[in-house]
């Protein structure tokens, strides 16, 4: 017999007759023979899923190629993952044939790149970390089982020589395509995923149900289930999920990262999501994210300099990662060293020039050390990429009124409440520049909406010098 996988890569055209502008086409045909202990339903199962991988490995190479993901500088290990999320393998045609020594089945693939929102696609997905780690690891996974099955047929082939019982193998057949079955309903619940939001929720919770039925010990379904949830807003049973997960498998760093987060960012728990991170840092310590996260849930407590180590450590793993050096600039302004923070700020601009938030925080910094001129261009900036940044106007609104530009300021302020009307600061500053401006009604309406939101400091301050009642 010859070898049972034997398979012929083809790309059948990279600009083909029938495309229109930048849409390329991957061909990718697989020919899988089957016999002995191997089914014709095992053989479709595993050549399916041969046949689109390979396909998507194919494609990769113009994901690879794109200027986002150099800047972004990938791992080679997660460009599968990258064109497994932006892009789609199709089975456009399967049918049984047969040879001198062999039947098999013949199956064909196509990867359709349309190049011109191929850029746009990955740089969302690269900037959700978490759904790209699932992917990584659906596609771990399947690799696992294909490798498995290679196998599997490798004693399939001494046995049918040899003539002998495959009782056994057959059953280790049926139950690497059932782990593949489970694999391509993840596949699917992985597919419903737009940014950092699912498209239906509900049909994503059938599929990893339909994959728990399958495989009802993988601890890595339970694990994309809670990650469900969680977007759903059921934390608790997110929770209940990643629980699970842990209880089948202790070393299952991933999923205290997901409980840590649970815990700490979606319901405030910070001492017990750092319980969560502590656990995943030690067993893989070089997960940034998890430095990063443990790092924001000692903020959150007000333990800046320990939040300091953790995002230094996020850096030393990840040295290019803009997001890690504005939380530790954060923390650093936390802690009031401003010079410190806008040193962050100005590495995290310096490695991504269109970073909103960073020209935010950085022009407060600057408002904290008495320079109005820079903080005014940095929220300028801040403004001019994320016109909706509430924080902005009112960070300019706060440099214009030191320079007793009190009419640009309350501008500014009136900005930063329409966009956020509950915003106690606005409205205690909005109603300090109005009784600069000698304007009572309007300055003590503002300090009491303030005191009412929380902040009184300004209707006590003017209060005590008779300006309010």
């Amino acid at each position: 017999m010859k070898n049972i996988l034997a398979t012929f890569l083809t790309i059948l055209m990279l600009l083909p007759v029938s495309a229109i502008g930048e849409i390329l086409t991957v061909t990718h045909t697989v020919k899988q023979t089957f016999g002995g202990a191997q089914s014709p339903d095992d053989a479709r199962i595993s050549g399916m899923a041969k046949a689109k991988r390979e396909a998507l490995e194919k494609a990769g190479t113009y994901i690879e190629s794109l200027t986002v993901v150099k800047n972004y500088k990938v791992e080679k290990d997660e460009i599968l993952a990258l064109t497994a999320g932006v892009l789609k393998a199709e089975v456009i045609s399967q049918k049984n044939y047969a040879s001198e020594d062999a039947f098999g089945i013949e199956i064909v693939v196509n990867v359709v790149v349309d190049t011109s929102v191929l850029e746009e696609r990955v740089k969302k997905l690269l900037q959700d970390r978490t759904h790209l780690t699932q992917l990584k690891d659906t596609q771990k996974r399947e690799k696992e089982l294909l490798l498995r099955v290679a196998q599997l047929e490798d004693e399939n082939r001494k046995l049918s020589a040899e003539k002998q019982s495959m009782q056994k193998l057959k059953k280790e057949f049926q139950q690497a395509s059932q782990g593949l079955t489970a694999v391509d309903w993840m596949k699917k619940a992985d597919a419903l995923w737009d940014g950092k939001k699912i498209a239906d929720q509900k049909k994503a919770i059938e599929y990893l149900n339909n994959a728990l039925k399958l495989e009802p010990n993988d601890s890595m379904i339970y694990n994309n289930r809670g990650l469900v949830y969680a977007n759903l807003g059921q934390h608790q049973r997110a929770i209940e999920d990643y629980n699970e997960a842990i209880r089948l498998n202790p070393d299952d760093a991933v999923a205290y990262y997901n409980r840590g987060n649970s815990y700490g960012r979606d319901l405030g728990q910070h001492q017990r999501a750092i319980e969560d991170y502590n656990e995943a840092i030690r067993l893989n310590s070089d997960d940034a994210d998890a430095h990063i996260n443990r790092g924001a849930a000692y903020s959150n407590l007000g333990q800046y300099q320990t939040a300091i180590d953790d995002y230094s450590n996020a850096l030393r793993l990840k040295p290019n990662d803009a997001a890690f050096y504005n939380e530790r600039g954060q923390a650093y302004a936390d802690l009031g060293q401003y010079q410190r923070a806008i040193e962050d700020y100005n590495e995290a601009i310096r490695l991504k020039p269109d970073d909103a938030e960073a020209y935010g925080n950085r022009g407060r910094a600057y408002n904290n050390i008495g320079q109005s001129q820079r903080a005014i261009a940095d929220c300028n900036q801040a403004i001019h990429l994320k016109p909706n940044d509430a924080l902005a106007y009112y960070s300019r609104g706060f440099a214009y009124y030191k320079l007793n530009q009190y009419k640009r300021a309350i501008e500014d302020w009136n900005e930063t409440i329409r966009l956020k009307p509950d915003y106690a600061k606005a409205y205690s500053v909005r109603g300090a520049g109005y009784l600069n401006q000698g304007n009572k009604k309007l300055g003590c309406r503002d300090a009491q909406k303030a005191c009412e939101l929380g902040n009184c400091e300004v209707l006590e301050w003017a209060k005590g010098k008779g300006l309010c009642r």
